[in-house]
């Protein structure tokens, strides 16, 4: 599944942005929310200052049983009913089960369901009605009691209920549409990823329980009905000819969760993969031109997944279809993956680049858990980072291969990556693999440890093992447990038999354990050679841990030089907490980089010569793209962390003046992004504002506005950033340029570029008047497509005018948003300007009720609260909001609440530590020379 979350702030969460609009990385709130997928972690003690905690000490778990096992499923057979005008469903289940031990109950999952009758016949015996059914509500379990025990053997258990299609988009729900001629219907569909499947049939709900599925669903006959599987009969329903039965083939075995139904109207689009499968993109009706880039990605990935891990694709089609209201960025459900809307169509003439790159990876995402997640299943929720995490790097192989002119392994590093160390250097961070028992907690580890980390290390973990011997233990993975489940030890072994490695050695230190060490590099020439003094130690957030319990981790080590760049000269292991290592034949001028590539999950600070050795390479462009990305980043991180001074990194940005890569720029930007943020509570935010104007400048005017013959996808994403930045930032011939192209736009003389609107639209906002709101919810509200419209609310979140910041607010709970973008409108409001945060923290302590009660139990309502308060840099605001939150209740977001609490006291610390010299730096640079 892939989740829609967060990037820095000094935050990660979640998965990528929605889509990843140029303009956000303008704004250090929204640009935390890129990718992942679902929730965040539970703990106990709420971050009281800045200084380092105590972790070990866990919250007190629910006490929580897996089901039993005396009686399992083999096969499910469902018939569901849906009323798309009452928002209720009938249901029939036959299951064939087998009773392994001889019982007179059974004990199932079952959440929002009524039985109304449930019965047993045993196989060739005579049907044994259910005398009761005793329902566990906080377990979501129901108990069925027989009057006498059921016997060894097989037999068919058989359920009729009732639910409701819900409004809380997971389980079996409604999703609100507009036809083509505006009138406002309802699709039913489904979300069962982690734990809702039990809230559509009474089910053994838990990944190892798998089972086949014949699965009928009995619709309006002007409705499409999709599921897993390929339809096998349509027939008229014999009590109702306004209504169809279609029934659908049988499924493999598979488990609960990724199975999936979708009733409502769509059109599609076909192809067929060059191994036989047949691949259909469904649209909203009148937009099946809009599912064809989606398609065209579909049809080139499953082949290349048929053949990195040489094993076929298991079932006759797949289909990929766009659904209106979606919490998430998109699920992997076997067959029938679902998405947003934003995240699977494009209109070829509106959409922008970073839409297209956006599909791209979700689509690449989607697809690898057909293999990896479906066919074979981790056995408990502890093992979900190996599905989530195996699909976040596997996404970006696959888009390299279809678009190699995306630069997208560049982009990796920016968007999981560092997001990744971000997130994990928190003292509130946890490790990728956390036991879960209770299904309250399992939707906590959807988070950025689950995903960004987690691709993170698998990518490390790559590149140590090697490609040949990487996909052979892949293979031997997929073809030894396809059709079962397996934990993340069962794929050590099988790459340690392809390497000959001790893969399970080095990667339980960074599965097991929480953080990731800072690499501490110094050198010294002897002769021809070159002594490297390595050390590590674990990197915190608020500076690097100097405890007795200090944890190692196995860390493959990289070298390269100034010699060849691009060629890894060295590799080593570190295995304690300090080695020395000798380059032979390397002259003294000749600078060494540890980490070529920005591969090894950690941060690095190098001596001061070292460093000063490094610099003319970003000035020149000898050092990698992503190499003088991640080490600008590394040393952002240590001046957060008070390692360094900030001043020394703003000098370090000044070196970027000639910079022509996009992800570089990017990175910058954010982080930029960040320290805008911070400066916003001084006296002094025009000077940081002047700062970037003046290091963006250059690289506009050299881009310009107009697109040039032979420029390129990242060509068109650097524009959109660059301009962005310089109008975020107050350039008057940007903003005056901008204004004169949105006139034009508005007056239909010369329409805007999909690329330029946002940005452009952004600059409107900046100087918006009360007059002018109308007009902007009346663009909203006509706009037909969903990325325009969530585009128009971008520029809403973004409106600084005081008087306006309310009717946003209010605008964001209203019926015109739908609920999955609410909290991005809120979010943007939040990271538009310092009273915007105020104003918006203050509508979420309003308005709690209702967005708890909208949100509650999934991975939104840790994003809301994220996005809201995140960016505060003031000691009061972290008891402030340590304080609602005792007396709010929010169970899926407990750990969220103490990483907002740690980084605004990091923030608070940082502004204490850093300002006054940020601010002398800033004046001196303005000074004219004597």
């Amino acid at each position: 599944m892939l989740l829609v979350l967060g990037r820095r702030v000094s935050l990660s969460f979640v998965k990528r942005v929605i889509p990843q609009d140029p303009v956000l990385l303008s704004n250090p709130i929204l640009q935390d929310f890129r990718t992942i997928k679902f929730r965040v972690i539970h703990s106990s003690t709420v971050f009281a200052s800045a200084t380092r905690q105590n972790t070990d000490t866990m919250p007190e778990r629910r006490p929580f049983v897996r089901l039993p096992t005396d009686v399992y499923p083999v096969n499910y057979g469902l018939c569901l009913k849906p009323d798309l005008i009452d928002f209720t469903f009938e249901g029939k289940l036959e299951a064939i089960v087998k009773v392994n031990l001889a019982t007179n109950q059974i004990v199932m999952n079952c959440a929002d369901i009524d039985i109304i009758t449930a019965s047993f016949v045993p196989e060739g015996g005579e049907e044994i009605n259910a005398t009761g059914f005793n329902y566990q509500n906080e377990d979501e379990k129901v108990t069925l009691s027989f009057p006498s025990a059921l016997q060894k053997g097989s037999g068919t258990l058989k359920i009729d209920f009732v639910g409701e299609l819900n409004d809380k988009m997971k389980g079996f729900y409604r999703s609100k549409y507009a036809t083509p001629a505006g009138e406002i219907r309802y699709a039913a569909v489904t979300q069962f990823e982690a734990t809702d499947a039990r809230r559509a049939f009474p089910c053994w709900d838990e990944p190892a329980i798998k089972a086949t599925f014949d699965i009928s669903l009995i619709v309006p006959k002007d409705r499409v009905a999709l599921s897993n599987m390929n339809v096998i009969d349509r027939k008229p329903h014999p009590e109702d000819d306004s209504l169809l039965e279609v029934k659908f083939a049988t499924t493999p075995i598979m488990s609960t969760y990724l199975v999936a139904f979708v009733i409502g109207e769509y059109d599609f689009v076909e192809g067929q993969s060059s191994d036989g499968v047949t691949v259909r993109v469904y649209t909203p009706t009148g937009k099946a031109e809009q599912g064809k880039f989606a398609l065209e990605v579909a049809v080139k990935t499953l082949p290349f997944y048929n053949d990195y891990f040489n094993v076929p694709y298991p079932l006759p089609k797949i289909d990929l279809i766009a659904i209106a209201d979606f919490a998430a960025g998109a699920m992997e459900n076997w067959g029938l993956v679902t998405y947003r809307e934003t995240a699977l169509l494009i209109d070829p003439k509106n959409s922008c680049s970073s839409s297209r790159q956006w599909v791209a990876l979700v689509v690449g995402h989607e697809l690898a858990h057909q293999w990896f997640g479906n066919l074979v299943t981790m056995e408990w929720w502890t093992h979900l980072w190996l599905n989530e995490g195996f699909a976040s790097w596997i996404e970006y192989l696959c888009v390299d291969h279809c678009f190699p002119d995306y630069d997208i392994w560049t982009q990796f590093v920016s968007a999981d990556y560092t997001r990744a160390l971000d997130l994990d250097a928190l003292d509130n961070s946890h490790p990728i693999e956390v036991n879960v028992g209770h299904p309250s907690e399992v939707d906590e580890i959807f988070d950025a440890i689950s995903y960004s980390k987690g691709a993170s290390v698998i990518r490390m973990l790559h590149n140590y093992i090697g490609d040949k011997d990487f996909r052979k233990g892949m293979h031997s993975y997929l073809l030894k447990f396809q059709h079962r489940n397996a934990a993340t030890e069962d794929l050590w072994d099988c790459l340690e038999q392809a390497s000959g490695k001790p893969i399970a050695l080095v990667m339980s230190s960074w599965t097991k354990q929480m953080g990731f060490p800072i690499i501490v590099v110094d050198q010294e020439q002897q002769g021809d050679d070159r002594i490297l003094k390595i050390s590590q130690k674990k990197f915190c957030a608020s500076g690097p841990h100097n405890g007795e319990d200090c944890p190692n981790w196995m860390v493959p080590i990289s070298i390269c030089t100034g010699e060849d760049p691009g060629c890894t000269k060295l590799k080593v292991l570190l295995d304690s907490p300090e080695t020395t290592i000798t380059i032979n034949n390397i002259s003294p001028d000749q600078w060494v980089k540890i980490n070529p590539g920005t591969v090894g999950f950690y941060r690095i600070q190098y001596s001061s010569a070292m460093l000063e050795g490094l610099l003319p390479g970003i000035r020149d462009l000898t050092l990698l793209p992503v190499d003088r990305l991640g080490l600008q980043n590394d040393l952002f991180s240590l001046s957060r962390a008070g390692m360094i001074s900030t001043v020394e990194v703003l000098k370090l940005m000044e070196a970027f003046v000639n910079e022509p890569n996009y992800t570089v720029w990017s990175d910058l930007s954010c982080n930029l992004g960040v320290l805008s943020s911070l400066l916003s509570h001084t006296d002094f935010h025009e000077e940081i504002q002047e700062f970037i104007r003046d290091l963006f400048t250059p690289i506009g005017l050299k881009l310009g506005w107009e697109c040039k013959q032979g420029e390129g996808h990242l060509d068109a994403l650097l524009r959109g950033l660059v301009l962005g930045k310089l109008g975020k930032a107050g350039h008057k011939p940007t903003l005056e340029e901008a204004r004169r192209r949105f006139k034009d736009h508005v007056e239909g003389k010369q329409i805007l570029s999909a690329d330029l609107r946002s940005i452009i639209c952004i600059y409107f906002s900046l100087t918006l008047l009360r007059s002018n709101l109308p007009h902007l919810l009346q663009l909203h509200k006509q706009a037909d497509m969903q990325e325009e419209k969530n585009r128009i609310e971008r520029v809403l979140g973004a409106i600084s005018a005081p008087d306006l910041i309310q009717k946003v607010l209010t605008f964001a709970l209203s019926e015109d948003v739908r609920p999955q973008d609410t909290v991005s409108v809120i979010g943007g409001v939040a990271g538009s300007s310092k009273h915007g945060r105020k104003a918006a923290w203050k509508f979420v302590k309003d308005n709690w009720e209702e967005l708890h009660n909208r949100y509650q139990g999934g991975f939104l309502i840790s994003r809301l609260i994220k996005l809201s308060v995140d960016g505060f840099a003031i000691d009061k605001m972290a008891a402030e909001v340590k304080s609602f939150f005792e007396s709010h209740q929010a169970p899926a977001a407990e750990r969220t609440v103490q990483q907002c609490c740690e980084n605004i006291l990091l923030n608070a610390a940082w502004l204490k530590r850093d300002a006054d010299d940020i601010h002398q730096y800033l004046l001196k640079r303005k000074a004219p020379p004597v």
